[in-house]
């Protein structure tokens, strides 16, 4: 099993290039399809933890529902938003990465190097 898991949404580009860039670096990492098989209440307080945000700085407002759940009042507590990205996972921003370097929200693209050791940029380097 890989050490490297990436919480992927295959109609996304940011989420493509991710992918795409851990295999150039050589990697094969475990996909999560999270809009398939959405991460648990736990995996997701985790996920965003170790990526050091807040919940509701990894809600993705385009193309949701999250105008229309209310979600941008700031009064909304986390069990809210919780519930909400359960049954909504699209509100979860992707693509969360995480390596054993660390754990981030790729976005912009540029944080996926900061997870891959000086060997793995050196493969994605030479991979052109």
């Amino acid at each position: 099993m890989s050490d490297v898991t990436i919480f992927h949404n295959p109609g996304c580009s940011q989420s493509r290039y991710a992918l795409a860039t851990l295999r150039a670096a050589g990697l094969q990492p475990r996909v999560v399809e999270y809009l398939k098989t959405p991460p648990s209440r736990a995996e997701v307080q985790a996920l965003v933890a170790a990526a050091g945000l807040t919940l509701r700085q990894a809600l993705r407002e385009k193309n949701t529902p999250y105008a229309e759940l209310g979600l941008g009042d700031p009064g909304v507590a986390d069990d809210v938003l919780l519930d909400a990205i359960e049954r909504h996972p699209v509100l979860l921003e992707r693509p969360f990465v995480v390596t054993p370097l660390g754990t981030a929200l790729c976005r912009p693209k540029e944080k996926l190097l900061d997870l891959l050791s000086p060997a793995q940029r050196a493969a994605l380097a030479a991979a052109g």
